[in-house]
């Protein structure tokens, strides 16, 4: 008795050829590593508005104590810059006090900054203060 024998049918189909399978490879890794580069510009942004966030709270923060300080009759306010406590340590705070037309009135600016101020690393806050001793 003959084995049965097993024949297949071939209907022009083929496999991958290793050329065309190293380039499907080659598009892959460019576009994972597109996707993780994205990825960490991603974190570097959302890091870089974290901070961005914290510093305007800082100078909002900063801004009402001399709104209250001037409300209150004090009128020593003066050209002053520090750095806030911890947690806060990497921010750093600067007044500029400035005067203007109406006699009454002076202009405040806060800045308050981190890392290099050459690049841009600062939020600066602006408003104005009324002075209760100035005449009318």
């Amino acid at each position: 008795m003959k084995a049965p024998e097993i024949r297949v049918k071939r209907s022009g189909a083929r496999g991958f050829s290793l050329l065309e399978t190293m380039i499907a490879l080659a598009i892959i890794g460019i576009a994972l590593v597109t996707l993780l580069g994205l990825g960490n510009r991603s974190i570097n942004i959302s890091g870089r508005l974290h901070k961005i966030t914290q510093a305007t709270l800082l100078a909002q923060e900063k801004m009402t104590g001399i709104e209250l300080t001037a409300q209150a009759g004090n009128l020593d306010l003066q050209n002053e810059e520090g750095r806030f406590v911890p947690p806060f340590e990497i921010y750093s705070w600067r007044t500029d006090f400035s005067e203007t037309p109406l006699a009454a009135v002076r202009m405040v600016t806060v800045t308050v900054l981190w890392g290099e101020e050459g690049k841009n690393e600062l939020v600066e806050l602006t408003s104005f203060v009324f002075r209760r001793d100035a005449a009318p």
